[in-house]
């Protein structure tokens, strides 16, 4: 029953990472990077429907996108969405059968402002985890009277390592973004 609780918790604290990481992707570089726009939702006919179901996305350069929308007659929907996406800063243009999206340079004063983004969205990842903890905790404390006191004790403690390594990996992936921003 303690290996249930383990293995459980242990995936579900990989996927707050690789969420974690697909967020911090989501945060423009200097690079043109099909990934800024993986979150873009289109009103496409009433409905908020994600980019990547509309359009191909491709780097046309390091500096740009090419979008090609499966629907010619949703382009004016994506260049709006594109428009209104915060933190991109992007103004989109359309020539009637692909969308370009230049990406203007980066500010110092912007890259900073990116970082802190990061750093609010690691700090997400880390609450995340912790309340993974906190659930897996109380699961193992129902137990008690079942397992034993002991293997209970010895299972948080695995449970508290777990919890650091994987909160140690949120701060690399953090860390990694953070200079990637930071590089000119």
């Amino acid at each position: 029953m303690i290996d249930e609780v383990f293995a459980d918790v242990k995936d579900r604290m990989n996927k707050a990472v690789e969420s974690a990481k697909e967020s911090f992707a989501t945060v423009r570089t200097g690079r043109a990077n099909p990934a800024l726009l993986q979150g873009v939702l289109v009103d496409y006919y009433g409905t908020p429907t994600p980019l990547p179901q509309l359009a191909a996305v491709a780097n046309q350069d390091a500096r740009s996108l090419i979008i090609t929308p499966y629907d010619k007659g949703a382009m004016k929907d994506i260049e709006q969405a594109i428009r209104d996406m915060p933190n991109l800063g992007a103004n989109p243009s359309n020539d009637g059968s692909v969308i370009r999206v230049n990406l203007p340079e980066l500010t110092e004063e912007r890259r900073k402002e990116f970082v802190k983004i990061v750093k609010a969205k690691a700090e997400d990842a880390r609450v995340a985890v912790r309340n993974l903890r906190r659930r897996a905790k109380d699961d193992l404390d129902a137990l008690k009277s079942e397992v034993g006191e002991d293997d209970v004790v010895r299972a948080e403690k695995e449970l508290e390592a777990l919890t650091k390594q994987i909160i140690d990996q949120v701060d690399e992936a953090m860390k990694r973004k953070e200079t990637e921003l930071l590089e000119v």
